[in-house]
């Protein structure tokens, strides 16, 4: 005689199991907090600067994606992932979001708390420059500015030495159904050594804007132009990813008929990561 299949377990069995494993993962947290404790300790005596680390932190989403399996939305773990880095960054060096609602406060706000959380302090102001310039005049704080916003040239300001840069482009993952899907650039200071070019920000002034030459620029990289009346022409905001690079832009902006008046690295942030819904 064949032997009876195993009994399924019971309800109280895998509830049990579910238990130990919330059990787990808070002590997991609890050691990964003892462990940022004893990092900002050497931090005060090594004087590394920032907490914000974006290339390490687009680094730990690709590995997060690509071992990611089974029913549990990605976007849940993206979201909790979000919320366990951006808390323990907190907590090494305080800081406040500063973002800008002109296009949307609720997009907006979406957006800070998924990607922050609600212990991070959220400031809402009414313009991408207002919240760039709060950044600015503070040591450590974080601006949100959608990747449309282009009323005001308000990359401007990044670009002398020691200003902040854009340093990421949020959402890491992009999905058409993701719960906070308004593309943000994200500005703070941050150390070089921190930054991650994938995709570089350039500042350039032109002269002799127009549809014509915004055409030969759309297929080569992303653009925001604003009117510029200081060269009677447009401030654009250009991230270029290989394999063009700013003198390819250059290039097609000047065989389009348009001048270059000046050009400056504003930051840099990791290459889109698009899944599928």
């Amino acid at each position: 005689m064949s032997n009876p299949p195993p009994a399924p377990p019971s309800l109280a069995d895998l509830r049990k199991e579910i238990d130990a494993i919330d059990e787990q993962v808070h002590h997991l947290l609890m050691n990964r907090a003892d462990i940022i404790d004893r990092l900002i300790k050497v931090k005060k005596t090594q004087e590394v600067g920032s907490a914000f680390r974006p290339a390490r932190e687009a680094d730990m989403m690709r590995r997060l994606v690509q071992r990611h399996r089974g029913i549990l939305p990605l976007d849940t773990v993206e979201g909790i992932w979000r919320v366990i880095v951006s808390t323990f960054t907190y907590v090494q060096a305080p800081f406040s979001v500063h973002a800008d609602v002109s296009v949307g406060e609720s997009a907006m706000r979406d957006s800070a708390r998924f990607h922050f959380g609600f212990v991070v302090p959220y400031v809402a102001h009414f313009s991408a420059q207002a919240a760039v310039e709060a950044v600015a005049r503070s040591k450590g704080d974080l601006a949100l500015v959608s990747t449309t916003s282009g009323h005001t040239p308000w990359w401007i300001t990044l670009e002398p030495t020691g200003a902040p840069k854009i340093i990421a482009r949020l959402p890491f993952i992009e999905r058409a159904d993701h719960p906070a899907a308004l593309p943000v650039f994200a500005v703070s200071r941050v150390a070089d050594d921190a930054l991650v070019l994938e995709v570089e920000t350039w500042s350039i002034r032109v002269s002799g804007w127009n549809a014509q030459v915004s055409r030969a620029l759309s297929p080569l990289a992303d653009v925001i132009a604003v009117p510029d009346t200081a060269f009677d022409g447009a401030a654009l905001l250009v991230s270029i990813e290989a394999p063009a690079n700013l003198e390819k832009i250059k290039a097609a902006l000047i065989a389009a008929g348009a001048s270059v008046r000046s050009a400056a690295l504003v930051g840099g942030h990791a290459k889109r990561y698009t899944v599928p819904s």
